[in-house]
């Protein structure tokens, strides 16, 4: 979508005017990971819970995690306080998270343990996620649109198979070379519960869906479209035959140049973009297509001071004119002092 293009939805919140494709200024802000371990608040709810899976599960505590972000810095966008891994829980795959070593699953052993899952069940093992979708649509300003989303089908996928985090994510890579025919199984069992699960969100409330594949930049470019562009594409055509003005937002991190492929094939309406990606190139051939989304470095978020605003200013600099949400290129890290994020929110809404 050109930036001079007629918006859609008709609406008058901010971020999803941005992402049907109007030039928003200033431009409307969340952070990925807005809601975590950097605010005081957020520890003491996450005490409270015990178990993070139990804090994603449980309506009246994901619902506060939620809002505390937006009631200190008034985010234009409140995304919904859960984890990429509640899919392979729903599945039914043994999923829990360790205190001090983060996800654990019982590893899918090998191609006939696809068999295994039972995509039937995810709605009901996820009623929990819906509810809490469907209080915030209560709870939220009038003004802050609410964002559902999932983990793409590859990034699931590595967990899943190594049954936890990696550096490497060398077993999933090695089924998918080895064994492409029964890794294409596992892939095509998430792209359909992905896709469910996103639309379980948006019958609950959901005003846009945000899809991270945090892995996919791990990829050649043959596989990358195999195990990453494809199914995304997927998930979004099979959100968009139902609910065709719902805005989806795919974040492919390490994409790199593909980040323009995807731009053209995948259905989406904006791109997330991580830190790396060069500002002139990203306007140049991705914002003149549809929105962008990104892309301040988390660690100048750390930093704060002169160094924040003149990395935030380069990145408000580059994208103005078009379609443009302003966000950091990957998670807020637990280092962050809540007193810079108030800074960059100062300096984004005098932009």
């Amino acid at each position: 979508m050109t930036p001079d293009a007629a918006p859609h939805p008709a609406t008058d919140k901010r971020f999803l005017r941005a992402l049907g494709g109007e030039a928003v200024w200033p431009p409307p802000v969340w952070l990925m990971r807005q809601a975590g371990r950097y605010l005081p608040e957020y520890r003491e709810t996450r005490a409270r819970a015990g178990d993070f899976l139990e804090l994603c599960l449980t309506p009246e505590l994901a619902v506060e995690v939620t809002l505390q972000p937006i009631r200190r810095y008034g985010f234009d966008a409140a995304i919904l306080f859960s984890d990429i891994l509640v899919v392979p829980y729903g599945l039914g795959q043994k999923t829990w998270f360790e205190e001090g070593i983060g996800p654990r699953l019982e590893p899918l052993g090998s191609p006939s343990a696809v068999a295994r899952l039972e995509p039937a069940a995810l709605r009901e093992r996820l009623a929990p996620v819906f509810e809490t979708v469907r209080r915030l649509r209560r709870e939220l300003p009038a003004e802050t649109a609410l964002i559902g989303f999932a983990g793409a089908p590859w990034t699931v996928a590595s967990y899943m198979i190594e049954g936890g985090s990696s550096r490497d994510f060398q077993e999933g890579r090695r089924w998918a070379y080895g064994d492409p025919e029964g890794f294409q199984r596992l892939i095509d069992c998430l792209v359909e519960a992905t896709a469910d699960y996103l639309l379980a969100q948006a019958e609950a409330g959901a005003e846009a869906l945000q899809i991270f594949d945090s892995w996919a930049g791990i990829w050649p470019d043959d596989a990358f479209r195999r195990w990453c562009l494809e199914p995304a594409a997927r998930i979004v055509s099979r959100i968009k035959a139902v609910h065709p003005e719902l805005p989806v937002i795919l974040f492919p991190r390490g994409a790199g140049p593909l980040y323009r492929e995807v731009a053209e094939r995948s259905g989406a309406d904006a791109l997330s973009l991580d830190t790396t990606v060069p500002l002139d190139w990203a306007r140049a051939e991705l914002q003149s297509r549809l929105c962008v989304q990104g892309n301040l470095d988390p660690v100048a978020l750390i930093v704060g001071g002169e160094a924040l605003d003149r990395q935030a200013r380069r990145i408000l600099e580059a994208f103005k004119g078009g379609p443009f949400v302003f966000n950091l290129g990957h998670g807020i890290d637990k280092t962050t002092p809540p007193a810079h994020v108030e800074r960059l929110m100062t300096l984004l809404r005098e932009a």
